[in-house]
């Protein structure tokens, strides 16, 4: 009989939940700073809330790909939080921009180059796929809503093409020693979003 190791088994540890609550609150606090000192008529609060959706649909979605194509290898995959990286955060928003290293999803078991480039794309894929079609929807629509998937689609785009830049520790470095030719389509692929966010 095969036996299943219990770290696997499990989907989520408190310590996760944990460092995913406080990455996300911080994070949302760093983009309303930085929404309102880039001189949003929007009240604070709409902005803490539209801020609050923006990392929930870039940030969290492509950490917990990692996390689940990482358990689907049976490997144990948690998501850990970096104070300085928040810290970081919320002090480069009070000059009108975001800058972080929140945090990553660390990885334990069996996992081969091969299995460690599929697990790394798997955050900018769904990047890829949440900035396009947040961009389509900005095109369709107008207004507050408009404005809304712009900034998700823009978030997207940016955060794609930064995680694919092939030096260690991002994404781009594991995904090309895996495979040049998947670096090359998806890193395309997420510039053409972040050129098409920037200039349509």
């Amino acid at each position: 009989m095969r036996t299943i190791n219990p770290e696997v088994k499990a989907k989520y540890s408190a310590v996760e939940v944990r460092d995913i609550v406080i990455s996300v609150i911080v994070l949302s606090v760093a983009f309303t700073i930085m929404f309102d000192r880039g001189g949003s008529t929007i009240d604070i609060w709409t902005l803490l809330a539209i801020s609050a959706a923006v990392v929930c649909a870039s940030f969290v979605t492509h950490e917990l790909a990692h996390k689940f194509v990482a358990q689907k290898y049976r490997a144990w995959a948690e998501y850990r939080m970096n104070t300085l990286g928040l810290g970081m955060a919320l002090f480069v928003s009070l000059f009108g921009f975001i800058f972080a290293a929140p945090g990553a999803v660390y990885i334990k078991g069996n996992i081969d180059q091969r299995k460690n480039g599929i697990i790394s794309a798997a955050g900018p894929i769904v990047n890829i796929l949440l900035g396009s079609a947040a961009f389509v929807l900005f095109m369709a629509t107008t207004g507050l809503v408009s404005s809304i998937f712009f900034i998700l689609a823009s978030v997207n785009a940016f955060f794609a093409v930064f995680n694919m830049v092939p030096i260690m520790p991002l994404d781009g470095y594991k995904i090309c020693r895996w495979s040049l030719s998947v670096y090359a389509v998806m890193m395309s692929a997420a510039v053409l979003l972040l050129l098409a966010v920037w200039f349509l």
